[in-house]
């Protein structure tokens, strides 16, 4: 009778696992703002020609939220323009002016993340 109980018991604590990480990697839970916390995605124009491109390589991004916080924090930047592919976890930049590595790695670190490489 305890056997079946505690069965009963770990099979819902397991069900219930696995539906948050689903919705965790759909974007849907509260640790990434769930469906609200998602922003309406703008690709964001440079004014001047495009003198440089960089990929950067990203730690940590789970989800689509992840993902946006990311490239918000690119777009934030003057004369930057960032789209970020969630499972290559890179950012893909282009710019219209000189950016600094370290300027790049500060955007992508303040929105949560870490920088493994840019190239």
């Amino acid at each position: 009778m305890i056997n079946g109980i505690i069965l009963v018991l770990v099979l819902a604590v397991l069900i219930l696992a696995v539906k948050s990480t689903v919705k965790h990697f759909r974007g849907e839970c509260s640790c990434c703002g769930g469906s609200k916390g998602l922003i309406k995605e703008t690709e964001k124009k440079l004014s001047n020609p495009i003198v440089g491109k960089k990929t950067i390589s990203i730690e940590g991004m789970t989800c689509d939220h992840c993902r946006q916080s990311v490239e918000k924090a690119l777009n934030a930047m003057d004369g930057v323009s960032a789209r970020v592919n969630l499972k290559k976890k890179q950012a893909a930049v282009a710019y219209d002016r000189t950016v600094a590595d370290t300027e790049l790695r500060r955007a992508v670190e303040g929105a949560g993340f870490q920088v493994r490489a840019i190239k």
